[in-house]
């Protein structure tokens, strides 16, 4: 019996190389453009290199996938433990670049069932860290019996994706005004933003 193929270790320089290369490849070109070759020459590697870290190129979009997430996770904890959580929730739900990368992804699951199983795992996670920091914070303000903490995260995540979409498509009528409805409502909870947008 063949033994199984040799795989680079996870934390070699190549291998990141290879992650931010497919990654700016998704973003600038979208998912259809993300190919082994494509990935390489873009790392200014050889393409052999790809498979050698990566034994398929789902492997690898998960890969992108898995690090953005767990970044994304940081940022929302620390979001949602800031003194205007509501304010960061916001504005992390509404990043562009953010959103970007996760309508790509979004397009690559409608393909992929691997790539969609992990987005459902981790658009799980985010949900129910949503949630449970709001279960704390909606109280503070006086929310907890007019607003649902499930309800409030599936409409700043929905009402996120759905903005960035019609952007995309090259249309946004109405966009400023249920922008202008949204921050509103923030500024009567928790006053002037006192951060900086995400980056």
């Amino acid at each position: 019996m063949a033994s199984p193929r040799r795989i680079g270790a996870p934390d070699a320089k190549n291998r990141g190389v290879l992650l931010d290369a497919a990654e700016r490849l998704l973003l600038e070109e979208g998912h259809t453009a993300v190919s082994s070759r494509r990935v390489a020459a873009r790392a200014g590697l050889k393409p052999q290199l790809v498979h050698y870290y990566f034994r398929t190129m789902d492997d690898l979009l998960i890969e992108v996938f898995r690090r953005r997430a767990e970044e994304g996770l940081a940022f929302q904890a620390a979001a949602l433990a800031s003194e205007q959580p509501l304010w960061a929730l916001w504005r992390y739900s509404t990043d562009p670049a953010a959103v970007a990368i996760t309508m790509e992804f979004t397009g690559l699951a409608a393909q992929s069932e691997a790539v969609r199983t992990e987005m459902a795992r981790y658009s799980e996670l985010f949900r129910r860290a949503q949630i449970a920091a709001l279960e704390k914070i909606l109280p503070r303000y006086g929310l907890a019996e007019s607003l649902s903490p499930v309800v409030l995260t599936v409409l700043i995540s929905s009402l996120s994706r759905m903005l960035s979409l019609e952007t995309a498509l090259g249309f946004d009528t109405g966009h400023a005004e249920t922008i202008t409805l949204i921050e509103s409502l923030l500024l009567d909870l928790e006053g002037e933003p006192r951060l900086a947008p995400t980056a």
